[in-house]
C-alpha cells in the first residue's frame, strides 16, 4: 500500500494519527499542496479530485476518503479497535464522526479558505476555481465557537465522543482543535470538559506529527 499525505493539512492527518494508532507500516508520499502538486497532471491521475488523503492498493485500486480508508484499514487490522467493537459502538463512532465534520471540519475549512490570501481562488478544494467569501469566513469562525460549546457540553458525560473509548471520533476532533489553534481560534478557557479531553487525546503517540 502507499499513503499519500500531506504533513500540513488536517484531512490526512486523522488518517494518519489513525494509521499510528494502528502501528501499520506503510510506504508514505508527501504531496506537496503549497506548491500546487496536487494539480499537476501525475497526481491528476492517482486522484482527479486534486486532494488528499489517498490511500493506494497494490493492486492499483485507490481511496480516497478519510472515512472509507479508515475502513478499509480497520477491516485488514482490526486491533486496537478504533472503530467500535459492537454494531451500536460503530454507529456511535460514525455518528459522532459525521458531527465532527459537518459542525467542527466543515465550519474551520470555511473560515480558513475563505480569508488566507493565498487561496484567494481556491475558496473549495478540488480541481475547480473558487473565489473566497469573507463572509463565510466569519461565518465559519462562529461555527467553530459553538462546535467547542457542544463537543464541552458533551463531554461533561463521558471520556470521549463516541463513549467510554478512543476511536476516530476523538481524532477528527482533535485534528480540528489543533487546525483551530493554527488559524487562531482558541478552546475557550471555561471549556473544562473540553480541555481535560484535549489532554488526554493531545497525550497519545499517534497525535504528535
Amino acid at each position: 500500500m502507499k499513503f499519500y499525505d500531506c504533513k500540513t493539512a488536517p484531512s490526512p492527518r486523522r488518517v494518519r494519527v489513525f494509521i499510528a494508532e494502528k502501528g501499520i507500516d506503510i510506504e508514505t508520499v508527501q504531496v506537496d499542496l503549497g506548491s500546487g502538486e496536487q494539480f499537476s497532471e501525475a497526481f491528476r491521475r492517482i486522484n482527479p479530485d486534486c486532494v488528499v488523503p489517498v490511500l493506494e492498493l497494490d493492486d492499483g485500486t485507490i481511496l480516497t476518503e478519510v472515512v472509507a480508508i479508515c475502513d478499509y484499514l480497520e477491516s485488514l487490522y482490526p486491533e486496537p479497535p478504533l472503530m467500535g467493537k459492537t454494531p451500536l459502538e460503530r454507529a456511535s463512532v460514525l455518528m459522532w464522526n459525521a458531527k465532527v465534520e459537518q459542525l467542527g471540519l466543515w465550519a474551520m475549512a470555511e473560515a480558513f479558505r475563505n480569508s488566507v490570501k493565498g487561496l484567494s481562488n481556491q475558496a473549495v478544494t478540488g480541481p475547480d476555481s473558487y473565489p473566497q467569501i469573507p463572509e463565510l469566513a466569519e461565518r465559519g469562525r462562529q461555527r467553530v465557537a459553538r462546535f467547542f460549546e457542544r463537543l464541552d457540553d458533551e463531554l461533561a458525560e463521558r471520556d470521549f465522543l463516541a463513549g467510554s473509548f478512543y476511536s476516530m471520533a476523538d481524532i477528527s476532533a482533535l485534528v480540528v482543535v489543533d487546525f483551530a489553534a493554527w488559524i487562531k481560534i482558541a478552546v475557550p478557557e471555561e471549556a473544562v470538559n473540553l480541555k481535560r479531553w484535549y489532554g488526554a487525546v493531545a497525550s497519545r503517540p499517534s497525535a504528535v506529527g
